[in-house]
């Protein structure tokens, strides 16, 4: 059954939904970025007071990976509501819990008021920042990518990845000005303003979110077929080796950036003695860089008009910049610094780009929030969430080689590298009508 123009409710709104899906992830990827830099700069000393400062940074940065493990229980919740009831539905209660859950944490008491239950809150409120952003992702992807003109999706579902640099802008720039107070009221109440600032935007997503209509085609899909009965049922059916091929896939998207941001901030200011503002400044510069380069890369990928071909050339970039990137950066110059993580985040920001469209095209509507949802999710619990633990315990044991953590780089990157060849030849097998819109 093809659905008429009376029984599709849903008219296509391109523009509107981009902005949406961008305004929306960049709300959701600021409240959990500001968490990792609040992790690396002050959640040791002040929620584990008691430890030495190693035992301390990996404590913060297990609270950290706490959110990650907690995401994929996000994709399957959100994934399933997304796939019944609509994108448009799970979106918004993910931006509500997120907000809430940030704005929680900035309320906390500390190890010093109440003892072991901060931390204990402070974990609770991480897992339900985890389920928000797990729900969040392959909703706003949908959003943006099935509201889009024919053979556009790549370049409307990068509105919804372009929200990821968009966080880390704004989220260094909150710590950026609530740095510029002296350390002691720094650590005493300054560090909770970014988070405080998160019920803020929430109002402002949830306006923003309300005046967008749910997405055509999963309405058109709803009207000819019925909603789905149990959507990871029927993805773990139909569609396990494509998930676990997307799964592997997002390994360098989602690994690189809590490699070369989040432990980046530990790796110069606890083994290289930079100042705090040095690095955060940096990170600022390639957050523009990928800002700048995350629609540049969609476009360029449509134009060439094959995705695996250009996603390969960005991995194979991103495989060979940790190397000039470390180099500059043990320079421990301003400019060394800027320089090295701007050339880095070229082939991440390209190749993050592209990605969730690729991936989104492997599976059906009826399933594909739970399906991308799902592979994201699960990916960001493992690449994500370890990635900073291990670069912190790289450091530790090779003090003053740069070198393992470089590797360590080109790793997720290779990884990456074999599934999106590997899932390219499995869309080629198995194409779908939807593949032009998704």
């Amino acid at each position: 059954m093809r659905p008429t123009p009376m029984t599709d409710p849903a008219p296509r709104q391109p523009a509107r939904a981009a902005v949406a899906a961008f305004v929306g992830t960049t709300i959701e990827w600021y409240d959990f970025f500001i968490y990792g830099t609040a992790a690396a700069l002050v959640f040791g000393p002040l929620f584990f007071a008691e430890a030495t400062p190693f035992v301390a940074t990996l404590a913060a940065f297990g609270t950290f990976a706490v959110g990650f493990l907690a995401r994929p229980l996000g994709g399957l919740v959100f994934g399933h509501v997304g796939d019944r009831l609509g994108r448009k539905k799970a979106l918004v209660v993910t931006l509500v819990m997120m907000g809430l859950a940030t704005t929680g944490i900035g309320l906390l008491p500390t190890y010093a008021s109440i003892g072991i239950w901060a931390p204990i809150a402070l974990v609770c409120l991480r897992i339900l920042q985890g389920i928000a952003v797990g729900g969040e992702w392959g909703g706003a992807v949908l959003l943006a990518a099935e509201h889009a003109p024919k053979g556009r999706s790549t370049f409307f579902a990068s509105f919804a990845q372009l929200g990821s640099p968009a966080g880390q802008i704004l989220s260094l720039l909150a710590f950026r000005l609530a740095g510029l107070m002296d350390k002691g009221s720094f650590l005493a109440w300054g560090w909770r303003l970014p988070f405080l600032v998160s019920i803020v935007l929430l109002f402002v997503g949830l306006f923003i979110r309300l005046g967008v209509g749910e997405s055509p085609d999963f309405e058109a899909n709803r009207v000819a077929r019925g909603p789905v009965p149990a959507p990871i049922r029927e993805v773990l059916a139909t569609s396990l080796a494509p998930v676990a091929l997307a799964t592997g896939a997002n390994t360098f998207a989602i690994g690189s950036v809590y490699l070369f941001n989040t432990f980046m901030i530990t790796y110069t200011t606890q083994y290289l003695g930079l100042p705090r503002a040095t690095i955060l400044d940096a990170l600022l510069v390639a957050a523009c860089v990928q800002f700048v380069m995350t629609p540049v890369g969609a476009r360029l990928a449509e134009a060439i008009r094959n995705e695996r071909l250009f996603l390969q050339g960005t991995l194979i970039w991103a495989m060979l910049a940790p190397y000039p990137l470390f180099l500059l950066v043990d320079l421990g110059s301003v400019p060394a610094l800027m320089l090295g993580l701007a050339l880095n985040v070229v082939g991440s920001a390209t190749f993050y780009a592209v990605i969730a469209g690729y991936v989104a095209g492997a599976f059906p509507t009826r399933v594909r929030y739970t399906a991308i949802s799902v592979a994201y999710q699960v990916c960001g619990a493992v690449a994500g969430g370890l990635t900073p633990i291990i670069g912190t315990v790289l450091a530790e044991r090779f003090q003053g080689h740069w070198w393992p953590i470089a590797a360590f780089g080109t790793t997720l990157a290779a990884i990456s590298f074999v599934c999106v060849t590997a899932l390219g030849r499995y869309r080629a097998r198995t194409p779908r009508p939807e593949a032009a819109r998704a």
